[in-house]
């Protein structure tokens, strides 16, 4: 399970309105019935804005999460297949846009033994996790999340921060094969990457959302923290970043911004690598946002050089750990 994308231009604006629509989403302190029709008017009203954008990426006019968490979920069928004496079978659904969770959950459907549940979100947030135990609970009459079968968020795993400081430095030493990303930009590495600047950006959320409890800032700041140390034990001596990206409407939201960020760096002269810490699949936030928008930021500012760094795709590191959460999970 995912949060979802428009599969084509067709699905942009249903895609917007789930999300919108959606309370942990969307949370604004609102009368209801208010709150809705504002979330309908605001997809609305972006769905041309965003549509160009889309076809700038060159997938049909829409997202490639779904087709990338597709050919995710066979890699860890069949490494489960391989693993155990059951056959496994996998199933994609999208919390926004389609295939979605409330076309393909059934009221039996709850997590268990034989039934998996894997939300794709490393790190916990209300806007992710919750979202996603909220719309099966509306399904199967059971919140999900404390039961066997449902795979909590695994971004502090010690194997978690193993795999993706593995990532990272194979993607510095031009180690990552193609075969396991969407687009893998400088496949041979990077000279010198042991003194380059290294940018975590995560995926930001209102800081309303903080204020309520939300755990996410902290865990993302502890992964980050982790995730050096593992690189620090490779050689790795370079200055490193946090920061925040993609934020939407006119509240405050978690800081640093990534624009602020790389543009101060870029003023430097700096040799910047940028890593999508809070996503497991490459789609519009990493392709375009990090991969065009903030890379032409950077380099007008003046950064002698910029790398993006892929998320995971079928990274086989991150595909057997899945497959081994997952049996864990009962």
């Amino acid at each position: 399970m995912n949060l979802g994308g428009p599969r084509t231009a067709l699905e942009i604006e249903t895609f917007l309105r789930d999300l919108f629509l959606d309370p942990y989403v969307f949370d604004l302190p609102l009368w209801e019935p208010l709150r809705q029709i504002l979330a309908k008017y605001i997809a609305k009203k972006r769905a041309p804005k965003v549509r160009s954008t889309y076809e700038s990426m060159g997938f049909g006019g829409g997202s490639p999460l779904v087709e990338e968490t597709i050919k995710q979920t066979a890699a860890v069928v069949k490494v489960l297949n391989e693993k155990t004496s059951d056959q496994w079978f996998g199933q994609v659904a999208m919390a926004c846009g389609y295939p979605n969770l409330k076309d393909v959950l059934k009221k039996d459907d709850g997590p268990g033994p034989n039934h998996i549940w894997v939300p794709l979100f490393p790190q916990y947030s209300r806007s992710t996790v919750l979202s996603v135990a909220k719309i099966a609970e509306s399904i199967i009459d059971k919140y999900p999340l404390n039961e066997k079968g449902w795979l909590r968020p695994f971004g502090l795993d010690p194997r978690f921060l193993d795999v993706s400081a593995s990532l990272i430095l194979d993607y510095f030493q031009g180690e990552l094969s193609e075969n396991h990303f969407l687009h893998l930009e400088n496949a041979k590495g990077i000279d010198d990457w042991k003194t380059v600047d290294l940018v975590f950006s995560a995926h930001g959320i209102p800081m309303r959302l903080v204020r309520k409890g939300d755990t996410y800032v902290n865990e993302i700041e502890t992964s980050v923290l982790e995730i050096t140390k593992r690189l620090r034990e490779k050689g790795f001596s370079g200055e490193i970043h946090l920061s925040y990206q993609s934020r939407v409407g006119p509240a405050k939201w978690t800081e640093p911004n990534t624009k602020i960020t790389l543009h101060e760096l870029g003023r430097q002269g700096r040799r910047i690598a940028v890593y999508p810490i809070s996503f497991v699949s490459d789609h519009l936030e990493t392709l375009e946002e990090i991969g065009v928008e903030l890379r032409d930021l950077a380099l007008k500012s003046g950064a002698a050089s910029y790398y993006r760094i892929p998320s995971f795709g079928t990274y086989p590191l991150f595909v057997d750990l899945l497959s081994d959460l997952i049996l864990e999970s009962v």
